[in-house]
């Protein structure tokens, strides 16, 4: 092999050792990184076996007092919760995200979200808009796939949503205790916390959780050696007595008892991975429950599948109405993301979200450096993470064939170096007014639903827009930066310009991109992965997130929010889990519980 190429081995396997070496031992009573599962409880789908072939006759051996359909954000901190008194099924159509590679590490953030195969943690799609998107598939859902960044909600979003504020401030510190970390805050973060700054984003509150305006710096969950910790993990507060929990199980439709006055959830039905069915049951109990956590996109097509929604749109696809309700699936948003590309004279280190700009104007400022310039960047297809430019960016990923990819290889190495090197500047809009639907395409759970986000269809989300790409167009013209970039202060037109190509969307540009911010709003749209909606609070569930109509249903995520909460949503989210399990352990069992 000879020093070279041992030397090179053992780089290869630098990360793999800083796992094994921060593993727990086995007198700490958890599993190391070493087992795949990392948790006893943690099964293949195909290990279950249903123990009655009818609802009607559930057996108490197999039945759960809880069936969380997601083990998500939200799902897996709830699971961990309810688990400590009651029995607790948690169904994941995903694996673990403990021995994925392009999971588990910073440095490979972009290819999780690159890949495109059905085996895939992240599961791709594309709104009607043409915006390219992608959902998790993986037990920690988004915490899996993110970027990472967390910060709280504002008081403002919890009182609008009448969350009790004691026990959210009691619940998101289990949060922060467990899986949250200070980020290692490089030069670029610096640079660009010193920018924001410059330009009036004040004052600078320091590092911090909590929502405030001006510029901060927020936790993460990747620690100091660029590690990724999911929600997944807060499965180690579980009780391993009461929790079962099945990976690669694709829940197939929520089972009810319509022989009521009111319609009951009894079970669901789920596929293994190798396309067995089964069926789980709850305990005959009024208070046992089907849980849906299952994401924005998730829980209103589970609904919509288990005859939940509008009836002449479920009589469509031949599934039997269970409750007509014509808000399942409306009221669907999406935060518009639009960038400004820095270009750097040298490589920079790879940097996800660390630092923010809150602004009074309805704005976020972030950023990201580092992952247009990997060698693996040729097969991104997202605009944060890849400086990608050229006709690849433009072709959907079905279309991208071996010639098209070659030949886009061989126009790259055309280009100058500097367009795969530095970052993002990222302008997200907080609350847009715009909103859309989301609608089944067919009855196979697997397959995308139909999503579309109406991005700039309220003028004021257009108007907010402009300014943001101003403000972010002044910080990449700021001192610091050219400080830091080698360059000399870039026009806003070569900035733009730059930009436009660097941007991924299947929307088609305009000649006038770089004249009209409106036009360039429109046209370099992407996304920030924080869409919700489609079970909203008062339309599909009520305020204590009970299914509308139906008994023995409820829904604990992202899709019953209005707004996202703070400026990324999975602190609130994963808080949300903990919260919601809190609050049903004591309605169930008294304020002590």
């Amino acid at each position: 092999m000879g020093y070279v190429g041992a030397l090179r081995l053992f780089c290869s396997l630098l990360p793999w050792l800083f796992i094994l070496l921060s593993s727990p031992s086995p007198s700490q009573g958890k599993p190391g990184y070493g087992s795949e599962y990392r948790y006893p409880f943690i099964k293949r789908a195909s290990t279950f076996s249903s123990s009655s072939s009818s609802f009607s006759t559930s057996r108490a051996d197999r039945a759960f007092d809880y069936i969380i359909i997601g083990g998500g954000t939200a799902g897996c901190p709830l699971a961990a919760t309810l688990s400590q008194k009651f029995s607790v099924l948690l169904l994941e159509r995903g694996g673990v995200p403990f021995s994925n590679a392009n999971v588990s590490f910073l440095q490979n953030f972009h290819l999780t979200l690159a890949d495109i195969s059905e085996t895939s943690a992240s599961q791709f799609f594309s709104s009607t808009d043409g915006v390219l998107n992608s959902r998790a598939r993986v037990l920690g859902g988004g915490t899996s796939i993110n970027a990472g960044f967390y910060t709280r909600a504002s008081r403002r979003f919890i009182r609008k949503v009448g969350w009790d504020e004691k026990l959210v401030n009691e619940s998101y510190p289990w949060i922060e205790k467990q899986i949250v970390h200070w980020p290692d805050f490089g030069p670029w973060q610096r640079a660009f916390r010193d920018s924001l700054l410059d330009v009036g984003i004040s004052p600078f509150n320091g590092f911090t959780y909590d929502h405030m305006y001006g510029t901060k710096v927020g936790g993460t969950i990747f620690d100091r050696f660029g590690r990724r910790h999911t929600a997944a993990e807060l499965l180690a507060s579980a009780n391993p007595q009461k929790l079962s929990v099945l990976i690669y199980a694709t829940v197939q439709k929520i089972v009810f008892d319509t022989s009521g006055k009111r319609p009951k959830a009894v079970g669901v039905i789920f596929k293994d991975e190798d396309r067995n069915q089964h069926q789980a049951f709850l305990a005959n109990s009024p208070k046992s429950e089907v849980i849906l956590s299952s994401g924005a996109i998730g829980s209103p097509q589970m609904l919509l599948l288990s005859g939940i929604g509008p009836k002449a749109e479920l009589e469509k696809l031949n599934i039997s109405a269970v409750l007509d309700n014509k808000y399942v699936g409306r009221g669907m948003s999406d935060n518009p993301m639009n960038t400004i590309f820095v270009p750097t004279k040298k490589p920079v280190k790879q940097s996800l979200i660390q630092t923010v700009g809150i602004t009074k104007r309805g704005v976020y400022i972030e950023s990201s450096c580092g992952f247009g310039q990997s060698k693996d960047s040729i097969h991104c297809h997202h605009g944060i993470m890849s400086a990608e430019m050229g006709q690849l960016s433009t072709t959907p990923p079905k279309q991208r064939s071996r010639e098209v990819i070659a030949n886009y290889v061989t126009n790259k190495h055309n280009l100058p170096k500097e367009v795969f090197r530095g970052g993002f500047i990222l302008e997200k809009l907080a609350n847009p007014f715009s909103m859309g639907d989301l609608k089944l395409v067919n009855t196979n759970p697997d397959d995308n639903p139909s999503v579309t986000f109406n991005y700039f269809s309220h003028p004021e989300d257009l108007k907010r827009c402009v300014d943001g790409v101003r403000m972010a167009t002044r910080i990449a013209q700021s001192k610091y930066f050219t400080d830091f970039t080698g360059f000399s202060r870039q026009t806003k037109e070569k900035l733009l310009n730059i930009t436009v190509k660097a941007n991924v969307n299947l929307i088609p540009k305009n000649p006038n991109d770089t004249k009209s911010l409106e036009q360039f709003c429109r046209d370099t749209v992407i996304t920030i992965w924080h869409y919700h909606g489609g079970c909203h609070v008062g339309k599909v569930v009520n305020s204590s997130n009970k299914v509308i109509g139906v008994d023995r249903l409820r829904v604990v995520d992202g899709s019953t929010f209005r707004e996202s909460p703070g400026t990324n949503p999975q602190a609130t989210v994963m808080m949300m889990g903990r919260y919601m399990g809190s609050k049903i352990l004591r309605e169930r069992l008294g304020a002590g519980a």
